[in-house]
Formats: C-alpha cells, structure tokens, sequence
C-alpha cells in the first residue's frame, strides 16, 4: 500500500469518527440515549408513537379543553425523559442504576409514572382545582412542589442545568424580593400564591408557550421527522449541488441552500448539520476551503435554517401567540430579514471563494440537475400542501401541518414499493418496511418534541414569577441599567440572549428574554416618544436567541460540524460567528427602521424594493467584515461600506439628516447605490487577474 493510500485511509477513518461523534450529538438533541435491551427497548418507542398519536388526533377529531391538553402533552414529555435518560451520564458513587443506558431501572419506572401523574394532576381533579384556586389545600401544595421540582430535573437530564439554575434563581427572588437591596426589592409571594400560579393556572408552567408547543410544534416537527426519514433532506442537498456545484465555491453555495431548505421542517441546528454536512464538508474541503472555515460556513447555514420562512423555528410560533397576530404575519414580518441573511451568507461564500482562488467542481462528479429534481419531486407535493393550507388558505398551523403529515404518510406508505417496483424487486417486503418507516417517524418526531416540551414548560416559571408583579420592576431595572438609553438598552439585550442562549435551547432563550425584555423595548423606547412594534422587540429576540446557538466557547453547532471537519471547535465557532454578524445587525436593523418587518407596507412592489435594498446593504457590511469586495479592502474603504449599509437599510435616518421627508425617504437608496458603485469602479483595477488551480 502506497504513503498516498494509507494517508487516504486514515483520512477516511478520522471523517467516521467525526461523522459518529456528530451523529451522537444529534441522536442525544433527538432524545436518543438510552439503548435498552429485550422487552424494554419497546417501552420508550410505544410511549413515543402513542404521544404522536394523541397529537394527531387533538389536531383532526379529539376535541379537550386547553388545560388538559397541555397536561397530558407535558405527562408524555416527562414520562419519556425519566425512561430515556439516566441520572448521571456517567457512572458515580458506585450507583450504577443512575447511569444505566442498556435498560430503564424500576428507580426511573418509578419517578417517570409519578412525574407524569404530576403533570395531569391538574386534569385528574379540575373541577376541584378551579373552585379553590388561590386557596390551594395541602395536596395541590405538595402535588404541586413535587411538578416544579420533576420538571426542573427532567430539563436539567434534557438540555442540561442553565434553565433549571435560572428558574429556581426566579422562584428564590419570588420568595426572598422583600430582602432584596432596594432598587430590585419585590414585595414577594406566598407559598399558595406561587402554586397557584405555577401549576393550577394557565399563568405558569401550562402557559402560552406549553400551549404551542402542544398545538402547533409538536405537528411541525414531526412533520420535519417524516420528512426526513422519507429522504428529503439527501433529497435537497443533491438538487442544491447540482444546480450550484460547478460555480465558485459551489458546495459552499449548495450547503447554504441545501440547509435552508432542511432547516425550515427539522428546526435543529445539530440535526441539521448531521442531515446536510455529513455531504458538503467534505466537497467544501475538496475544493479548497479550509476544514475551518467548511465548518463554519455549515455552521452558519444550518443556525440560520431557523429563521427561514415559511416553517420557522417553535419560537416563531410563540412569537405569533405573545404578540396576538396570525402566524401568517410572524412569516411575513420575518421575511425580508430571514431572505437577506441567507442572500448575504450566499455573497460571504462567494467572497471566500475569491479570497482563496477556488472554482466549483467539474459537472462531472455533480448530479444531473433534471433528473435529481424530478427523482425526489415528491417530496415537494406535501411541503407544497403545507404552503398551501398556510398562505393560501389561510387555516391554522395546526390543520395545515396536519393535512400536510397525513399526506407525508400516504407518500412514504407507497414510496418503497413504487421505488421496488420500478427496481423490479419484491413489493411486500419494500411495503412493509414502509410502514416501520411510518411509525419510526412517529417515534422519532415525539423524541425530537421532548427538549422543546420541556424548555417551554420550565421558561413558563420563569414567565409565571415576571407575571407575579415583576414586570414593572424589571422595566424599571433595565431603564436603570441602560440609563434610559435605547441603543445601550439593545446592546445589553443581545449579549444577555447570547449568554444565556449558551446554554438554553433557542425556544428556551427567545421565552426568557422576550418575558423579561420585549416589553421593557417597547416601554422605554416610548418613554423617548419613539414607537417601535412589538413584533421588533420579539423578533430581536429570536435572533439573538438563535445567534447564540454558534456562539463560543458552548456552541454546540459548531462542535457537530468540527466534528465531521475534523476542525478545532472554537475556531470553527469564532469564524461561525464572524458569518453570523451579518445577521446580528439585521435585528438592530428593524428595531430602527420597521419598513424591514413590513411593518404596515401592503405594497408589493414597495416590499420588493425594500428587500433588494437591505440585501445589497447586508452585502456591503458582509464586504466590510470579510475584508473584500471585488478584491481585498483598503482601511479607508470600510468605513464607505459601512456607510453604504446604514444607507440602505436604514434610509429614514439619511433622508432626516439631509432634510427630506419621510414619506420620500426612499430617496436615500440612489446617495447609497452611488457609493456602492463608486467602490467597485475604485476595486476594479485591483481585481486578481489570475486564479490558483482548484485543489485536487
């Protein structure tokens, strides 16, 4: 074996082992961890589909009051945590029971049975409940305890400790307020009142984010679950390299399209990564990028997937709930940022390629595009039909996404047998392999649906006690701490969404940071007679909040891509992030200037000049930060670019400058296209005339 093969070898083996560790990572955010033996590897799987089942039907036939709802989808999330993830993840103090992965000890048969009694306690005796709300006896207080605690120790199994260590700091100022130093003192609560309000009202844990998820999420993802086990996200990612592989940088390109279009239905970044990396790092790298920056540019992809209309994130839908307003109009207030992120991350690919020297790859090793896009056409007929019952018809998330599921199921139901028969192979087998499918899907999905359960129902502390009487106070305490200005205000917003973000899911930090902040933008902008809609301080939320999923050192997409990149993790997150700030200055953005939410703009021509405008000035800044337009920067030309962004984005506060109205401030657009111009006409000269050969 020759020096050139063994080194091929081991290259091969280092993308397995990457590949595995990425896949793990994705199978534990999937809610994948034990892996139980002999009858009781049944058990979480049953509990899984029977979940779905219960989902589907409050969706189509199963009509319950609200309340009970949310009680029985939160009893099926804690039931599968207790049975599917031990104590500890390694073994301690000689009890091996609390770590055991290769079966659920009768220890968690025991506390996963009463944690999930807990949770529909508030069904069981509802009629009681609501007579002596306020007056809670000694069996709701303990039932209740015993709620709050169960669900803090199934987040920390879940998503780790950060949201159970920020509630239980909530539930502490709850109760210590009164001896609290003066400028944050709370008058306090009771041990009644906090029960109440946290487990026998739709106030706390069973609030409006629990609400959603257990209505709309759950059908989205496992909408996205089916979909994925039918073979769509291979499907997009082959359709998105052969039509973008052979230009410059091409897998870079694909990648971006090819996770956007992933991340619409799988809203996870890990999964994400896994679903569409595992084929564009190594054809990034192939071409000549470095593992780094592959990774980061897949990182940077998938994170974004979230933000991507129409199916975005589950915030998205909280979102839709907090501010009393069609999901319909979240999508459309989303729109223009979401599209020009994802057009300037494009431009930023195009960049480095330039940078680097690289072209695409030949047309040869790339999939004939025909031919691709109509072997998985089908895999467009329900996401056509979700677009349909969504924009067109305008019904609820909840019917469309399950008209859409029903659909999906028929499609996989005869997919293998059609695929069978066309390969002139038996039928019975590829049709009941179809149906193992099925209800793989159905398991898979309510697996995915536990993080988001739970952080929605743990984030509801936290929005119980800010409803308790924090709300002014913490308005008041912001108002302090950003001495009544707004821009300092915003800044402390968006590295707290980033901290905290480090460590919570995106749904988690969006529910902490919109209770505590949202109301306290809109407040103090209006102290300044400053009107900002309540849908940009939501949405400056859900940005950050996903912004923190690639944010170092804890990123956790950014170690699943260095993972498949064979690339250091920090660095892989850092340059991440050096992508992504061309999506942090959007939310900062439409704060300012609320024609980027369509904010009311019903005109679409106007729309579209709106939206081509900001991509051009996210690709000004995008020049800005990478250091290159048509060729590397000069120190003195970023400041023009910069120049050229606020132009375009934020042509209200030009017009003001030089005295023109504004109901004429699109005016503004030409001074910012002139300088646009007047910068490549300046680079021109300086373009690299020559190009390095593509790497081998």
């Amino acid at each position: 074996m020759s020096k050139n093969e063994i080194h091929e070898q081991d290259d091969s083996l280092e993308q397995d082992d990457g590949l595995e560790l990425a896949r793990k990572m994705a199978e534990e955010e999937e809610g994948i961890s034990r892996r139980p033996t002999g009858f009781s590897r049944y058990v979480i799987p049953t509990v899984a589909v029977a979940w779905s089942f219960f989902q589907l039907s409050i969706a189509s036939w199963l009509i319950l009051d609200s309340t009970f709802i949310r009680a029985i989808h939160l009893g099926f999330a804690m039931l599968i945590v207790f049975l599917n993830y031990p104590f500890f993840k390694k073994p301690r103090f000689g009890l091996k029971f609390l770590s055991a992965t290769d079966s659920i000890p009768i220890f968690d048969y025991i506390i996963a049975i009463v944690a999930a009694f807990t949770a529909i306690y508030i069904m069981v005796d509802y009629g009681g409940i609501t007579t002596r709300y306020g007056a809670p006896i000694t069996r709701d207080i303990v039932i209740g305890l015993a709620l709050t605690v169960l669900l803090l120790e199934a987040s920390r199994r879940v998503i780790g400790p950060a949201l159970p260590v920020i509630a239980l700091l909530f539930c502490g100022y709850a109760f210590f307020g009164p001896y609290m130093p003066e400028i944050i003192a709370f008058k306090g609560v009771s041990m009644n009142r906090f029960v109440g309000q946290m487990t026998m009202s739709q106030e706390g844990i069973y609030g409006i984010p629990l609400d959603v998820s257990a209505t709309i999420v759950f059908l989205f993802v496992l909408f996205g679950a089916m979909l994925d086990k039918a073979g769509a996200g291979h499907y997009f990612i082959q359709l998105a390299l052969s039509l973008l592989g052979g230009f410059k940088g091409g897998p870079a390109k694909a990648a971006i399209v090819g996770s956007g279009l992933t991340g619409m239905v799988s809203g996870s970044s890990i999964a994400n990564i896994v679903t569409t990396g595992t084929f564009t790092i190594p054809m990034m790298k192939k071409v000549g990028y470095p593992a780094t920056k592959a990774a980061a540019v897949e990182v940077a992809a998938s994170t974004d997937g979230q933000l991507a209309p129409p199916i975005m994130g589950a915030a998205a839908f909280i979102i839709a709930e907090y501010v009393n307003v069609p999901y319909i109009e979240v999508v459309k207030a989303a729109a223009i940022p979401a599209f020009a992120s994802y057009a300037a991350l494009f431009y930023i690919t195009h960049i480095e390629a330039s940078k680097l020297g690289l072209r695409g790859m030949p047309r040869a090793e790339l999939p004939a595009f025909f031919k691709t896009l109509i072997g998985g056409a089908h895999y467009l007929i329900p996401i056509g039909m979700l677009l349909y019952e969504l924009i067109i018809v305008r019904h609820s998330p909840e019917l469309a996404a399950f008209h859409a599921i029903w659909v999906m199921a028929v499609l996989m139901l005869f997919q293998g047998p059609v695929k069978a028969h066309l390969n002139k192979q038996p039928i019975g087998p590829a049709f009941k392999q179809s149906i193992i499918d099925i209800f793989s899907s159905l398991a898979s999905g309510a697996r995915n649906m536990v993080a988001v359960a739970l952080a929605t129902a743990a984030a509801g502390i936290i929005v119980g006690v800010v409803a308790l009487g924090l709300g002014g106070l913490i308005t008041e305490i912001i108002d302090v701490i950003s001495m009544g200005n707004v821009y300092l205000m915003l800044v402390i917003t968006a590295v707290a969404s980033l901290v905290i973000g480090m460590g919570l899911p995106t749904t988690a930090t969006y529910i902490v940071m919109a209770s505590l902040t949202a109301p306290a933008i809109v407040t103090i902008a209006g102290y300044q007679d400053w009107v900002v809609p309540l849908m940009s301080a939501h949405l400056f939320c859900f940005y950050f909040g996903i912004l923190a999923d690639d944010t170092p050192p804890v990123g956790l997409a950014a170690y699943a891509a260095a993972a498949i990149a064979k690339s250091p993790p920090i660095p892989t997150g850092l340059q991440g992030f050096m992508y992504d700030i061309r999506t942090a200055i959007l939310p900062f953005m439409f704060i300012f200037n609320s024609d980027l939410i369509l904010h009311n703009i019903t005109s679409w021509p106007q729309g579209i000049l709106i939206f081509l405008m900001a991509c051009l000035g996210n690709f000004a800044f995008a020049s800005a930060t990478q250091n290159w337009f048509v060729a590397k920067n000069k120190i003195w030309e970023i400041p023009f670019f910069l120049s050229v962004t606020v132009t375009l984005m934020r042509p209200d506060l030009i017009s003001k400058l030089i005295g023109i109205p504004h109901g004429q401030r699109y005016w503004a657009y030409p001074i910012g296209l002139a300088i646009f111009g007047l910068l490549y006409l300046m680079q021109r000269p300086r373009i690299p005339k020559t190009e390095p050969a593509p790497a081998a």
